[in-house]
């Protein structure tokens, strides 16, 4: 009877000579260009075709859409296959109820005439407050919802500083809140203000009062979970708070850009 060392050697030895085993320890591992079926350089030259072409057809749309209104967004596209259907009508900013852009913006970006995208210092507190709250402008937000996807992602968040100056180089401010106005989601499949107030209230755009507004306003960041038509307490306060704020930045002119 064999000694149980002896035995381990055999083994060893037998492993040793299997030619499909040294064939496995010799190969070399397989990066991920390997996988593809191109070098490195290829891949880097193809990346940066794919990138500048799609900044291109972004650069084209974009002064396309200073005078044409978009036909519809990716999200939109996307919720219209989840849902089956979307509503969304067009309403120039002059077929608007003026207390509609105030009340946008006192609650999603009060220094929207004064900012060039970004507004830096809602992003400083945001950092500082560590507390994860948003500092997004209604120019980025246009773009995201214009351009782009929803859901969190360094790529979306990159592309979409990459595109708001481009966005706000090419359309002026009163252009880009007449588009938010109107691709922006007030509830599961409701977008656009048109839709959003016949939704809620059953009035015409241009017809909606202070008030209306403003609860339209406080459904944004949260459309699908905020409702017009049955606030909490919570979006009540909020929603007289957006109706003083509209007030304010009319008189200390910080809705200049929009006005008229």
């Amino acid at each position: 009877m064999s000694s149980p060392v002896a035995k381990t050697a055999k083994s060893a030895k037998a492993r040793k000579k299997d030619p499909k085993t040294a064939a496995k320890k010799d190969q070399p591992k397989r990066s991920i260009f390997w996988w593809i079926g191109v070098g490195p350089v290829l891949f880097a030259r193809w990346g940066l075709r794919i990138a500048i072409t799609f900044m291109i057809a972004m650069g084209l749309l974009t002064l396309g859409y200073t005078v044409i209104n978009p036909p519809t967004t990716p999200y939109m596209l996307l919720e219209g296959q989840r849902l089956d259907n979307v509503r969304q009508e067009w309403r120039a900013f002059e077929e608007i109820s003026p207390h509609v852009p105030r009340a946008i913006i006192a609650a999603e970006d009060a220094n929207f005439c004064n900012h060039w995208g970004f507004d830096m210092n809602a992003i400083r507190d945001a950092l500082e407050d560590g507390s994860g709250r948003g500092a997004s402008t209604i120019s980025q937000q246009t773009v995201k919802n214009v351009f782009l996807w929803h859901g969190r992602s360094w790529l979306r968040k990159a592309l979409e500083a990459t595109l708001t100056p481009v966005v706000e180089a090419a359309w002026t401010k009163r252009r880009i809140l007449e588009i938010y106005m109107n691709v922006a989601e007030f509830d599961e499949g409701i977008f656009g203000i048109a839709a959003a107030s016949k939704w809620y209230f059953g009035v015409d755009a241009k017809d909606l009062s202070p008030l209306q507004a403003a609860q339209l306003a406080v459904v944004l960041p949260n459309p699908k979970d905020r409702s017009a038509k049955r606030p909490t307490a919570f979006l009540q306060k909020r929603a007289r708070r957006v109706l003083d704020g509209a007030a304010t930045i009319r008189a200390d002119g910080r809705s200049a850009c929009i006005e008229g």
